[in-house]
């Protein structure tokens, strides 16, 4: 389980749209988002740097934790 910190997550379309962004990578993935914490926690075959991309690319700014 890889946990990164995110930050501009307001909403369920936030959420959603990380989620999508890391299952559209890896269908697999198992993608938990905590709005209030700001924590993105994720079970995935995909890199630390691989899931840092796809978030920004979503337009937030993210760090591993």
């Amino acid at each position: 389980m890889q946990r990164f910190n995110v930050q501009g997550m307001t909403c369920g379309h936030c959420v959603r749209a990380i989620t999508q962004a890391l299952q559209g990578s890896d269908p697999a993935a198992d993608v938990q988002v905590d709005l209030a914490s700001g924590e993105v926690r994720v079970e995935s075959t995909l890199t630390a740097e691989a899931i840092i991309s796809l978030i920004s690319a979503e337009g937030y700014a993210v760090q591993v934790i």
